[in-house]
């Protein structure tokens, strides 16, 4: 057995003649495999698709909410400018008449309202004796009078609703339960 020097290398021209193989030799993949891997190249251009039409309606959709978020009280404001362009002529006017600059604070609170309806803010004005709703009054006090108990006797303060959500309860007054006497409980020792 001949033994190879560890320095001597193959140069390229040492190397053994090969033939080039044929086109033609080669085995031929299967058409259904050429199939599989075309479907694959295809779903994988449709879910990236889908993915990025995905992430666009996404984002899309936080744009537009923080818009409504950002310009949700514009609507608002623009029912109230009327209002604040009627107290500002008020100032203006130089009027010593009473009864004028009454009917112009009457006729500014009713814009005022009609503002507020627009803006869906709605009042919550019990009335008198209306059974007390801890979801929509707050009770102030409590006090003796000739009526249901647990009923509204005075409105201090009204409240509002927007979008029928309690913006600020109405303060109330409300009857107390009539006093009766009470029976004596016997004790259980005593008996």
């Amino acid at each position: 057995m001949e033994e190879k020097q560890p320095d001597q290398t193959i140069q390229p021209h040492d190397a053994p003649k090969t033939e080039a193989i044929p086109q033609e030799s080669t085995p031929l993949i299967d058409p259904a495999l050429v199939k599989a891997l075309e479907k694959i190249t295809e779903l994988e251009g449709n879910y990236l698709r889908a993915k990025a039409e995905t992430e666009n309606m996404r984002r899309r959709a936080q744009e537009d909410v923080e818009k409504a978020h950002k310009f949700a009280i514009e609507r608002f404001a623009e029912h109230l400018l009327p209002v604040l362009d009627s107290f500002e002529a008020a100032l203006t006017d130089s009027s010593s008449d009473i009864a004028k600059v009454r009917e112009g604070i009457e006729l500014t609170l009713r814009q005022f309202n009609h503002a507020l309806e627009k803006g869906r803010v709605v009042a919550i004005n019990p009335a008198l004796g209306e059974k007390f709703d801890p979801h929509l009054h707050q009770a102030i006090s409590m006090v003796s009078a000739e009526q249901e108990p647990n009923s509204v006797v005075t409105v201090l303060q009204k409240g509002y609703l927007i979008a029928e959500r309690v913006l600020r309860p109405a303060l109330v007054t409300v009857c107390e339960l009539k006093n009766s006497t009470p029976t004596p409980v016997p004790h259980a020792g005593l008996a």
